[in-house]
């Protein structure tokens, strides 16, 4: 596995950090690194997931750094999450009332674009992910997905959103309830961390999350969403 590895100066272009500023994280433990013959050498995996976790106590300008920071082929328009979700992919409102047929109900949303081509692998895996670290906020809302691209189950990255007519346990802090739920699906890394930085930014905007929960179809949640996200873009 050792060619999977990037080195300092690799980590740091592909964060848009400062190369010292990485360097004291790592020599104090605060970031996932390995000694290899003397010099730090970086998982991708390790750090996708450590960013992950970061990013939920990310202001807006530091999600937008993340945001810069990525590049996707994929995305169209400079448009991160309207690229990926699509009319067919929103369902307003869901039948699940558990976390495991919301999961599976997202996965069959996402498979209406017929790009969704081994969902039980994909419930797996994000299964498992929810296992480790619970993807639901305590303002309602959840971003399940897997812990690593998985470019051999997808035709291309994929969003579904959904929200239930009631919460749902789903291991948000302090035993918050969720209702709203954004399945992430993406064929890279890059992909992946740029979607999830642009919906940490959309859900921090003044009222979208009271808008998007007041929706009462499939939709208007899309157009709320495209909107704020469309709103994004053209105040960077």
């Amino acid at each position: 596995m050792a060619h999977e590895f990037i080195t300092l100066e690799q980590l740091a272009e592909q964060l848009g950090r400062d190369r010292r500023d990485l360097e004291k994280q790592v020599s104090r433990g605060r970031l996932p690194g390995h000694r290899v013959e003397g010099q730090w050498r970086f998982h991708p995996a390790e750090i996708t997931q450590w960013l992950e976790m970061e990013m939920r106590g990310y202001n807006d300008v530091e999600l937008l750094e993340v945001e810069e920071a990525q590049v996707s082929a994929e995305v169209e328009g400079g448009l991160p999450v309207s690229s990926f979700l699509y009319p067919e992919t929103t369902q307003v409102p869901m039948e699940g009332k558990t976390k495991r047929s919301v999961l599976e109900e997202l996965i069959e949303v996402a498979g209406r674009t017929w790009q969704v081509w081994e969902p039980a692998a994909i419930l797996s895996a994000v299964q498992e992910r929810e296992s480790v670290i619970p993807t639901g906020y305590e303002n309602g809302v959840a971003i399940p997905h897997p812990r690593t691209p998985m470019a051999d189950a997808l035709g291309e990255s994929m969003i579904s959103y959904g929200r239930t007519q009631s919460g749902i346990a789903f291991g948000a802090p302090k035993r918050q309830l969720t209702d709203m739920f954004f399945l992430v699906l993406c064929r890279d890394s890059r992909t992946h961390l740029l979607v999830l930085a642009r919906l940490g930014r959309m859900l921090q905007l003044p009222g979208f999350i009271d808008e998007l929960r007041e929706a009462e179809d499939s939709r208007t949640s899309y157009e709320i969403i495209c909107q704020a996200d469309n709103r994004l873009t053209e105040e960077a």
